[in-house]
């Protein structure tokens, strides 16, 4: 199963388009979650409290963790995100703050060491950017970090175009650049 996690607003979204191509190649329908639809509860004191509960109770199916089951039981995972102030729409992180939790995307070592426990083989990680000054450790390194050190997913793919606002940028140009890599990988298959 493929899960496609959207946190595009923007109805002519060119984060969504190269990930419906991206998606369009795996060949799989995915299960979308459109994270602007969610309404994401507050992180306080009583959710955590509540959390710790049903994780120590072993209440794994509980709707709390719906989102988290699903994460942990894709086959390959795409994101799409846009570059937004040096890093991604805030409802992205807010899905993050949901689907880590302790027996169902991950576990500690007796070390204390997090080891995953998700299925991906892969995650994608889809994103636009309006200018060229996209360091990765703001946006897609906080993501393959988590997929790496915390879910178990070792491969871990970033498909951009940049540049697309800057004057006298060929928007089409970069946009077809980066569709047309999408299109001819053997390994989106």
């Amino acid at each position: 199963m493929i899960l496609f996690i959207n946190s595009c607003v923007r109805e002519n979204s060119r984060t969504r388009r190269l990930a419906d191509s991206l998606l369009a190649r795996l060949g799989e329908e995915a299960q979308e979650v459109y994270l602007p639809d969610i309404a994401f509860p507050v992180i306080d004191e009583a959710f955590l409290n509540k959390r710790d509960r049903l994780i120590a109770d072993g209440a794994f199916d509980d709707p709390l963790f719906s989102l988290a089951r699903q994460f942990a039981e894709a086959d390959q995972i795409v994101i799409a995100a846009p570059y937004w102030d040096l890093s991604f729409p805030a409802v992205l992180k807010q899905y993050f703050e949901q689907i880590n939790v302790l027996g169902v995307t991950f576990t500690y070592t007796p070390e204390g060491i997090p080891k995953g426990l998700c299925r991906a083989e892969k995650l994608y990680y889809v994103m636009t950017a309006g200018g060229c000054y996209v360091p990765e450790e703001f946006g897609f390194g906080y993501v393959r970090a988590l997929a790496q050190n915390f879910y178990g997913i070792a491969d871990v793919e970033l498909i951009r175009a940049v540049g697309l606002d800057i004057d006298g940028a060929d928007v089409e140009g970069i946009m077809q650049e980066c569709l047309s890599t999408i299109e001819s990988a053997k390994t989106y298959q």
